[in-house]
């Protein structure tokens, strides 16, 4: 499934801390959540800069589990998530849904399911 390997490529670009690269998967006006300080954030630029801060901060390793095409077009993404403090120290672990939707191939929006 090539959406599938498009996925894993974003979380492995993810984990290795390649902002960048991520974000060429995403449309310009991308809507994120702000899921460690609260809230949604619109666009390249934001996602850059809270992923900039989150990372100066915490050490969070987002690993894919499984993949769901909803009916309506958008891929629901089962994750189990480690977060540690930068002494290496977990802070938590817990299995959760990222739902994808996309535009002209790339990530228009994500939400998180818990």
């Amino acid at each position: 499934m090539e959406l599938e390997e498009q996925m894993r490529r974003l979380y492995a670009d993810f984990n290795a801390r390649d902002a960048e690269a991520v974000l060429a998967q995403m449309t310009a006006d991308v809507d994120w959540p702000n899921a460690w300080e609260g809230g949604r954030i619109a666009g390249r630029g934001e996602v850059r800069e809270y992923w900039l801060r989150q990372w100066a901060e915490i050490d969070a390793s987002v690993e894919p589990t499984g993949f769901e095409l909803r009916p309506d077009g958008s891929l629901a993404v089962s994750v189990h998530q480690v977060v540690r403090n930068l002494d290496g120290e977990l802070l938590s672990e817990q299995d959760l849904h990222h739902v994808y939707a996309f535009r002209d191939g790339l990530v228009s929006a994500m939400t998180v399911e818990e």
